[in-house]
């Protein structure tokens, strides 16, 4: 089970990350992503005559079961990560971390702005609240999320999730050097 509590290499992920193009393209299928299958469970559970959700949404099935499979992945990873976890970071980002007031590395995320005594904080609110809604809204408008638009959409040469994909880094980028230290 240590394969279980230690990252892959980029060798091993990247590849079969890759994989999954080639044979979502074999079997006629060109979408992949989180974003897409949330409107397949709407179409699936809500029984109003709404013209978004109105397809054959049982032909994307197998899409629910990659996004069951993320979720049992993140519970596994949650019960088999030992409570004395510390992320690898570079020096250079804990030292960029620290002189934003974040001290503690243990664990997945940093306690400091992720956790539920947070929440209730104007900094839990613009990162829990506000930043939610940002993604969700940024994901219909782009109509798709980071996987899909990165993965799929550039390996279809789609232009729109070339502008997409471009657009995902320079907001990533101006969020990390000008918000986030307004913010924390």
């Amino acid at each position: 089970m240590d394969f279980l509590n230690t990252p892959w290499p980029w060798y091993i992920g990247g590849p079969l990350i890759g994989l999954m193009v080639p044979l979502l393209l074999l079997i006629g299928n060109k979408q992949l992503g989180i974003s897409s299958s949330l409107r397949h469970v709407c179409a699936a559970c809500i029984p109003a005559r709404i013209p978004f959700f109105q397809y054959d949404w049982k032909k994307y099935s197998w899409n629910l079961f990659f996004v069951a499979g993320i979720a049992m992945g993140g519970f596994l990873t949650y019960l088999t990560t030992p409570a004395d976890y510390e992320i690898s970071l570079s020096s250079e980002t804990k030292t960029d971390l620290m002189s934003l007031g974040i001290s503690d590395f243990s664990g997945m995320v940093p306690s400091e702005i992720f956790s539920w005594s947070n929440t209730s904080s104007f900094q839990g609110l613009i990162f829990m609240i506000f930043g939610g809604f940002l993604i969700g809204f940024g994901t219909r408008y782009a109509n798709g999320c980071t996987s899909g638009h990165t993965i799929m959409g550039l390996s279809n040469f789609s232009l729109s999730s070339l502008i997409a994909t471009i657009g995902f880094f320079v907001g990533g980028l101006i969020m990390t050097h000008f918000l986030l230290p307004f913010v924390i």
